[in-house]
C-alpha cells in the first residue's frame, strides 16, 4: 500500500535550516493497522502529512498504492487524495456553522457527487458512527467524541482504502477514546488500511504494528 524509501524534508526557519526527516524508509502492507510512534518533534506527523499529500517532502520516493508520488501537480494530489485518502485529525476541523450532514458529505462534493446522493450516503455514514440523530447539529452543539465522530464519517463516506488518523484520541477523555478506537478497529477489520499517530500506548497496543520514529528516522 505504502512504499517509503530515504525520506528528507526540512522547515525553513528565516535563516536557519531545520531538518525534520532524516532518510525514513518503511513500508505498510494493505490491509495493516499500524501505530506511528515517538517523542515530540521526532517527524512522525510531518510523515503523517506526506503520506496523506497534505505535504511535499524534499527527497527521497513515496510510493502509493503503486503511484510514485513525486512530481505530482497540486490537483493531481488533491485527485489521489480524494479517492485513496481518509484524514482523521486530532482537533476535528470541522466546518463552523454547518452540520454534521454538511462536514461529512464534504468529500462527495468535491468528487462531483450530486447533493441527494451525497446527503444519502453522508446520513449513512452518520448512522453508522452512532450520530442518527445529529446530523443538523453543528460543531458548537456537539462533544468533543461526537465530533470526532463526524471527522470519522467524513473520512469514511467516499470508501477510501486507506485511513490516516493524527493522534484521533488525543484530545478525547479515556471513555471516549475507547470508543473512538472501537470504530477505528472496526474499519481495520473490513480490510482498510489504517495508520494512526498517537503517544498512548494503550492506543499502540491495539494496533499490529508499530513503527517507532525518533530525531527524524525510523529506530
Amino acid at each position: 500500500m505504502i512504499r517509503i524509501e530515504k525520506l528528507y524534508k526540512h522547515y525553513q526557519l528565516k535563516d536557519k535550516r531545520i531538518p525534520v526527516l532524516r532518510g525514513v524508509s518503511c513500508t505498510i502492507a494493505q490491509g495493516e493497522l499500524v501505530a506511528l510512534m515517538g517523542p515530540s518533534g521526532s517527524g512522525k506527523s510531518t510523515l503523517l502529512n506526506i503520506m496523506a499529500m497534505l505535504d511535499v517532502h524534499d527527497a527521497g520516493t513515496y510510493i502509493l498504492q503503486g503511484h510514485t508520488v513525486e512530481g505530482w501537480s497540486e490537483n493531481q494530489r488533491s485527485a489521489h487524495r480524494n479517492a485513496l485518502i481518509g484524514f482523521i485529525f486530532q482537533h476535528f476541523h470541522l466546518i463552523a456553522g454547518k452540520t454534521a450532514l454538511y462536514n461529512t458529505a464534504l468529500p462527495l462534493y468535491y468528487q462531483g457527487v450530486g447533493l441527494d446522493e451525497r446527503n444519502q450516503r453522508a446520513q449513512l455514514f452518520l448512522e453508522r458512527v452512532g450520530l442518527a440523530e445529529h446530523v443538523l447539529h453543528k460543531p458548537h452543539e456537539l462533544s468533543g467524541g461526537q465530533q470526532q465522530r463526524v471527522a470519522i464519517a467524513r473520512a469514511l463516506v467516499a470508501d477510501p482504502p486507506l485511513i490516516l488518523a493524527d493522534e484521533p484520541t488525543g484530545a478525547l477523555d479515556s471513555r471516549t477514546s475507547k470508543e473512538v478506537m472501537s470504530l477505528i478497529k472496526a474499519l481495520h477489520q473490513e480490510g482498510k488500511t489504517v495508520v494512526i499517530v498517537t503517544h498512548d500506548e494503550e492506543v499502540a497496543a491495539q494496533c499490529s504494528r508499530r513503527i517507532c520514529m525518533r530525531d527524524g528516522v525510523v529506530v
